[in-house]
């Protein structure tokens, strides 16, 4: 409770007091009683009453988060040409008030959400795009008093500056910024561009009429049913693109496997029958020089013991059909001369 609460509250127990003793004066005149005490106590109690609702209404205390803007009846002005910043302050009272103003940030909301905005219903600002599409915007303006030109502020808006300039302002930019762009543009590639072409644009305005622009925050921006079913079945179509794309993509990758595996397994069947054939060749070109060379050392005399060696180890005769030679020549016997 600061000091201009609690002289305003003891005014009032004075004027409480005073009505009290006023009464209990006409009953007691009433009753033929002496009334010449209460009649002192009148007077005291009517000056402290008058004095402390003077001084209530005279000492101001604005808070620290506030500006006052003193109207007053004195000059041709009307106002006071400095606003009262935060602690107590002295006025003329019943000649001079204080309309005060927050220094504070204050946010406007305009959203379809009707838990979210300043209005129960949807708010939320209707824009045609550069193509003709239908846009709803949900926005956020951030903003505050700018305390240098709070004299100012009350003399063009007094205090219906958020519904006769912050609303109205905000809704028209927002309209004009989206209105160059294409619907697709809005919500991808030139969102953050718009935005920042809504924000200084309303810099410039508020700055223009006294308050200062915070931040503006592109909350939400949703389509018509009928366009959000377009771009939903667009969706669609290019998703099962995609997959049969993704589709084609693997059978040719299995493709390639197949053939990479059926080029692997040629080419091994290839490297096997090479080797194969090698190897055969090796073995023949062994085969014949084994030949070559046993040919080279045959002789009749070794071919007979050969013979005779492959003989039944039980035979003791050979039979020769008549009229046939021996099948292998007899070693000659003839002792040379």
């Amino acid at each position: 409770m600061n000091i201009s609460s609690l002289l305003q509250g003891v005014a009032s127990f004075a004027w409480v007091g005073l009505f009290g003793v006023v009464v209990a004066i006409f009953v007691r005149a009433s009753r033929n009683q002496p009334t010449k005490g209460l009649n002192t106590v009148v007077i005291v109690l009517l000056v402290a009453a008058i004095v402390l609702t003077s001084a209530g209404a005279a000492v101001i205390f604005i808070e620290p988060d506030e500006l006052g803007v003193v109207v007053t009846a004195i000059g041709g002005r009307g106002i006071r040409p400095e606003p009262l910043t935060s602690g107590l302050h002295w006025i003329i009272p019943f000649v001079e008030r204080v309309e005060r103003y927050s220094i504070l940030n204050q946010t406007y909301t305009m959203s379809s959400a009707a838990d979210e905005g300043q209005f129960a219903s949807d708010d939320s600002i209707q824009v045609r795009t550069k193509d003709g599409q239908q846009v709803y915007i949900d926005a956020s303006v951030i903003y505050a008093v700018d305390p240098v030109k709070a004299i100012d502020l009350y003399r063009t808006w007094r205090v219906g500056y958020q519904d006769g300039l912050v609303r109205p302002q905000a809704r028209g930019v927002i309209r004009d910024a989206a209105s160059q762009y294409g619907v697709e543009e809005i919500v991808s590639s030139k969102r953050l561009e718009m935005s920042v072409i809504i924000t200084e644009e309303l810099r410039r305005i508020f700055a223009e009429n006294n308050l200062v622009l915070r931040d503006f925050v592109l909350r939400n921006i949703r389509f018509s049913d009928e366009y959000a079913a377009a771009v939903e079945q667009k969706q669609i179509a290019e998703q099962q693109a995609e997959q049969a794309k993704f589709v084609v993509d693997q059978k040719k990758q299995e493709a390639e496997q197949a053939r990479q595996i059926a080029q692997g397994q040629a080419d091994a069947a290839v490297i096997a029958a090479s080797g194969a054939a090698e190897a055969r060749l090796i073995e023949a070109e062994a085969e014949a020089e084994a030949n070559r060379l046993l040919s080279a050392s045959l002789t009749p005399e070794l071919i007979q013991y050969q013979y005779v060696l492959k003989l039944a180890p039980g035979v003791q005769t050979v039979f020769i059909p008549s009229g046939n030679q021996f099948i292998l020549p007899l070693p000659n016997t003839t002792i040379p001369d």
